[in-house]
């Protein structure tokens, strides 16, 4: 299509690094044609640990996309994470002083641009600062304030920042090899970008994205962004868990999870015993199935309990009216939506990227939904930042006097 351009989602991920392509049409629908991944050596809980093993792997990665999609890749939005992170609201407040108290664009930029100024630690910048409602004297809920009459605006927001050194780090792998890092996003909002409809957002909608060396989760209601956060804990951990408690290697204790993992105990198993005895590494080993069901099973519920917490003191839980939807490579764990709906007392799902089409098999898999989810938040970036002033705009310059980038 002569309309349409290429945007490309990276995800540096501890289990795999994942590059998916899109092609985005004039009316902003995106078509995956293209997919590539790799083995992920140098990453751990989220954030690069040997950045030369990583550069080789993202270029496998993106090499292995090139040639599925048939384009050559030049820039990509590019995906973070990590326990440094942090997501909270914040509320910008602004005069109207115009004689006739009509509100205009320069008004809506200020107001906008003074909920930005939020008190962050030396070290930290601003990821995200993603509008919610605006209010003109008192008066709650407004989603376009220009052209109404009033004395004082107030707009809410919520604002995701990062360490600004933990955040350069794979900005500068990627520059590293001749790609341009077209803007950076929170994997949490990316993952709730690709798995969740209009309807799921207004309704309110916890989305957990559960990774090898994380945790991200996010909460849209009313049709915005109300709260985000990061777990350093992923599914990592629960191989870790199993290895400690079955007393087997870690490599052993990856495949044990994978091949007879669950989230919840299975208290109807047939033949509960796992024999290894044939196996060089550990001769004579038998493993019961209950006993690592139940490890997996208690790690897996602290996760969601953490989670389940924070939400709570945050005031969100009840806001949930259309229920938890997971994703990631934790999301391929038999019965985990029967165990978030235990510990959430709500219905749980599994998240499709259905709001795009293309490549069927990145579609289907919940652990490509944070790099889905970089193609949609891309479409929105280049919508915005080139045809708009404002917002848009300033969150580029934004961008740009962070982290060096240049268009």
């Amino acid at each position: 299509m002569s309309d349409s351009q290429i945007i490309v989602g990276l995800e540096i991920g501890t289990s795999k690094v994942c590059a998916v392509v899109g092609e985005v049409s004039g009316n902003q629908v995106a078509n995956i044609i293209g997919l590539g991944q790799s083995k992920s050596r140098g990453v751990r809980k989220g954030e690069i640990v040997d950045a030369s093993v990583v550069e080789e792997d993202v270029r496998n990665a993106i090499v292995e996309a090139e040639h599925m999609a048939d384009v050559e890749i030049q820039s990509v939005f590019l995906g973070v994470t990590g326990s440094h992170m942090r997501g909270f609201n914040n509320t910008g407040v602004h005069p109207v002083v115009s004689a006739d108290r009509e509100i205009n664009d320069a008004d809506v930029q200020d107001v906008i641009k003074n909920a930005k100024a939020v008190n962050l630690p030396s070290d930290h910048s601003v990821v995200h600062v993603i509008r919610q409602h605006f209010s003109v004297d008192g008066q709650d809920g407004i989603l376009n304030p220009e052209g109404m009459l009033g004395v004082k605006m107030e707009v809410d927001v919520h604002v995701v920042s990062g360490r600004y050194n933990r955040l350069q780090n794979p900005i500068r792998l990627v520059n590293g090899l001749h790609l341009q890092v077209e803007n950076i996003a929170f994997n949490g909002l990316a993952s709730a970008l690709a798995t969740l409809s209009t309807e799921q957002k207004e309704l309110g909608t916890l989305v957990i994205d559960l990774g090898a060396g994380s945790t991200e989760y996010t909460i849209y209601s009313g049709g915005v962004i109300k709260h985000t956060g990061v777990l350093a804990v992923g599914g990592d951990h629960v191989s870790n868990d199993l290895a400690y408690g079955l007393k087997v290697p870690l490599g052993r204790a990856e495949q044990l999870k994978v091949d007879n993992g669950s989230a919840v105990i299975d208290a109807e198993l047939n033949d509960p015993i796992i024999d290894l005895s044939t196996d060089n590494i550990i001769p004579g080993k038998k493993i019961n199935l209950n006993h690592l069901q139940m490890i997996m099973s208690m790690r897996l519920r602290e996760i969601f309990e953490l989670i389940e917490n924070d939400i709570k003191q945050a005031g969100y839980i009840d806001y949930l009216r259309a229920g938890v939807v997971l994703c990631g490579g934790g999301a391929r764990t038999p019965y985990i939506t029967k165990l978030a709906g235990e510990v959430f007392k709500l219905p749980a799902a599994i998240g499709r990227s259905s709001t795009v089409s293309g490549i069927k098999n990145a579609l289907d898999e919940p652990e490509f939904s944070t790099s889905i989810g970089l193609i949609k938040f891309g479409a929105f970036q280049t919508q915005t930042i080139p045809n708009q002033g404002g917002f848009g705009r300033a969150l580029r310059k934004q961008f740009v006097s962070l982290f060096g980038v240049r268009k």
